[in-house]
C-alpha cells in the first residue's frame, strides 16, 4: 500500500489523494471542463520544446530567488489560488500557508477559501496573494480589499476568466456541492473514506469565511461552486472595472486569466503589475490555448514591460525551466500541491514542494545555470 514516503512524482500524490478522498472531492480537484482537452494540454504543452544544457560553466551552486509582485521569493514557483481547501484536508489553507513560509515562496488565498484572510495572515509570515472577483455587490469586493490591506496581504490578483462557470461535467456526475451533502447515492463513497468523513463531520463547521457574512452561498447553504459563480459574480466586467480595482488597491496587482496578446497589452496600459497567463487549470473554456503555448506571443508583445507568470500545467522542475527560458518571471500552479494536500495535509504539501525545489536546483545545475537569469531562449529548442 502506497504511503507518503513512497511519493516521488506528481502521479504518486494524485494516486494517494484518490485513495483517501471521496469521489466527488477527488474529481473536483482532478477534473476540467467538458472533454478536458485543455486540462491535459496544459501539461503536455511543455513537451513541445526540449532543454539545451550548457556545460563546463563552472557552476557549483545555484540561486533560485526571484522578485515577483514586489516580493523576493526563494524559488520561482508559488502556490496559485484554489478554493475550498478544507474539503481536501482538514488543515486546508493553513497547511499551504505554512509550507510557503518554510520554502520561502508565496501562497495565494481564494475568495472562496475555507480560512479567512486574517486567520491565514496570523498563521504564516510568507508573502500572500489574494484572489478576488468583481462581485455583483460592490460592497463585498471593497470589503475584501479593505481586509486584505488590514491584514498585510502582499498583492491582489483579479480573476477575469470566470464570468460564467465552465461546463465541469465530472462535478455533475459526482454531485459535488459545497459543503458536501450525504445522500443515498454518495453515502457509500463517504463511508469508504472514514478518515476523511470523520474529520469532516466532527471538526469545525465548513464555512467560506471571506464571504459568509454577505451572501447565503458563503454560509452553511448547500450550493455548488458553479452556482456561486453564476449567481454572485458580475458577468459584465470590463477593463474599467479592472482599472478601478487597481486604483482602489494601490499595490502590486496581477490580472489572472489573460491569454490573448491584445489583452496582455491592455494589462500594461491600465497599470497592472503582472499577468497570470492562465486558463483556470482547464476548468473553464475547453479547447482554449495552453499558457505555455501562448507564452512566446505574449512575451513578444509585452516582455520587459510587465511581469508574466505562467499558471497551469506545472508538474516538474523542468516545466519551470522551460517557462523561464521563454521569458516568464515565475510560475504558479494548483494541482501540483492540491493532490499532495489531499493525500496528507501539510506533510504532503511539504514533501511535494521539497521535491520540486530539489528538482529545480538539480535542473539548474544540469543546465549549467547558477542564476535564473541565465535561462534564455538559447536554453530551449522546439521539436518542430
Amino acid at each position: 500500500m502506497m504511503r507518503l514516503k513512497d511519493c516521488y512524482k506528481p502521479e504518486d500524490f494524485r494516486a494517494l489523494a484518490k485513495r483517501r478522498l471521496p469521489s466527488p472531492i477527488f474529481h473536483y480537484i482532478d477534473g476540467g471542463a467538458e472533454d478536458e482537452i485543455t486540462l491535459h494540454r496544459n501539461t503536455a504543452s511543455f513537451d513541445s520544446v526540449d532543454l539545451v544544457p550548457g556545460v563546463l560553466t563552472g557552476v557549483d551552486s545555484v540561486d533560485q530567488s526571484v522578485n515577483v509582485l514586489g516580493q523576493r521569493l526563494e524559488m520561482p514557483l508559488f502556490f496559485a489560488p484554489t478554493a475550498l481547501q478544507r474539503l481536501f484536508h482538514h488543515e486546508g489553507e493553513t497547511a499551504v500557508a505554512r509550507a510557503a513560509e518554510q520554502f520561502g515562496t508565496m501562497y495565494s488565498v481564494s475568495t472562496l477559501a475555507t480560512r479567512s484572510i486574517e486567520e491565514l495572515a496570523a498563521a504564516s509570515k510568507a508573502p500572500s496573494l489574494f484572489q478576488v472577483y468583481v462581485h455583483k455587490d460592490p460592497a463585498l469586493t471593497s470589503d475584501l480589499i479593505r481586509r486584505c490591506r488590514g491584514s498585510g496581504v502582499s498583492a491582489l490578483a483579479l480573476t477575469v476568466d470566470t464570468i460564467v462557470a465552465g461546463n465541469r461535467e465530472r462535478d455533475y456526475v459526482t454531485g459535488m456541492t459545497t459543503p458536501p451533502k450525504l445522500t443515498p447515492r454518495s453515502l457509500v463513497n463517504f463511508a469508504l473514506r472514514p478518515d476523511w468523513t470523520l474529520n469532516y463531520l466532527f471538526r469545525e463547521r465548513f464555512d467560506l469565511p471571506n464571504i459568509s457574512k454577505f451572501i447565503q452561498a458563503g454560509s452553511s447553504a448547500r450550493t455548488s461552486v458553479i452556482d456561486y459563480i453564476d449567481t454572485q459574480l458580475k458577468r459584465s466586467i470590463d477593463w474599467d472595472d479592472a482599472a478601478a480595482m487597481i486604483e482602489e488597491w494601490g499595490g502590486p496587482f496581477a490580472i489572472k486569466g489573460v491569454m490573448s496578446v491584445a489583452d496582455a497589452r491592455r494589462c500594461v496600459d491600465i497599470g497592472a503589475s503582472a499577468i497570470m497567463l492562465s486558463n483556470h487549470g482547464g476548468r473553464q473554456l475547453d479547447g482554449g490555448r495552453a499558457p505555455f503555448d501562448q507564452l512566446d506571443a505574449v512575451m513578444d508583445e509585452v516582455g520587459g514591460e510587465i511581469e508574466v507568470i505562467v499558471d497551469g500545467g506545472i508538474r516538474r522542475g523542468t516545466h519551470v525551466m522551460k517557462a523561464l527560458a521563454k521569458g516568464a518571471t515565475a510560475c504558479s500552479g494548483g494541482r501540483m500541491y492540491l493532490y499532495a494536500l489531499g493525500a496528507a495535509g501539510f506533510a504532503g504539501v511539504e514533501r511535494a514542494m521539497s521535491l520540486l525545489k530539489s528538482e529545480i536546483e538539480r535542473d539548474m545545475l544540469l543546465m549549467g545555470c547558477s542564476r535564473l537569469s541565465d535561462l534564455d531562449l538559447s536554453c530551449i529548442a522546439g521539436r518542430g
